[in-house]
């Protein structure tokens, strides 16, 4: 019973990721597919008695690189920005647009370009340390006021490190360890599962 056993966990924990990764890609596939290419289709099918898989995705690509590019080359930052603010007037947007905003710079961002490198820091109390990122020399006025030289430092929360805290912690304080941002990333999310090789 005991290799039966091992034997259905190392099945599972081989076969269950495989099976949830391709469920989630075709979820994802037909929704993004059903977006755009479900109007079009439909008028393909109706006229022409066929439709095409994945002509949402193909469009939805074509226009997030037409506004990429636009935003890039054409359109003024102040511009993207007044329309960022008269957009978020609206009632629900306001607390939906800042969240989704946040996840999506966090996934399609490099985290080496958020985080300079990987530290330990004392928290919430001395004798706990929390892993966090250095995000940023803090500002003199910050400095001033403390007499100390800070450091902006991120605390991401478990599993999701897309919340957590921003602390400001003085320089000679933080510990800083040879992992690198992508290593933490996967420890944070694994709950500490996952440690760095």
């Amino acid at each position: 019973m005991k290799r039966i056993r091992k034997y259905i966990v190392t099945g599972s924990l081989i076969v269950l990721p495989i099976v949830i990764s391709v469920f989630l890609f075709l979820w994802l596939f037909k929704f993004l597919d059903g977006i755009l290419g479900r109007y079009i289709n439909n008028y393909l099918m109706n006229n022409y008695g066929y439709a095409i898989p994945g002509l949402g995705i193909i469009l939805a690509f074509l226009l997030i690189f037409f506004v990429g590019f636009s935003v890039t080359h054409l359109v003024n930052k102040k511009v993207l920005l007044f329309f960022e603010n008269w957009f978020i007037r609206f009632p629900v947007i306001k607390q939906i647009y800042p969240a989704a905003k946040q996840i999506v710079y966090f996934l399609f961002t490099d985290p080496k370009e958020n985080f300079s490198k990987t530290v330990l820091v004392e928290f919430p109390r001395k004798g706990i340390y929390a892993i966090g990122f250095v995000t940023n020399n803090s500002c003199s006025h910050f400095n001033e006021k403390s007499g100390r030289e800070l450091v902006n430092i991120f605390l991401p929360t478990a599993p999701s490190p897309l919340s957590g805290y921003l602390i400001f912690v003085p320089k000679d304080e933080i510990i800083t360890v040879d992992i690198t941002v992508e290593d933490a990333l996967r420890m944070i999310i694994s709950g500490g599962v996952l440690n760095p090789s």
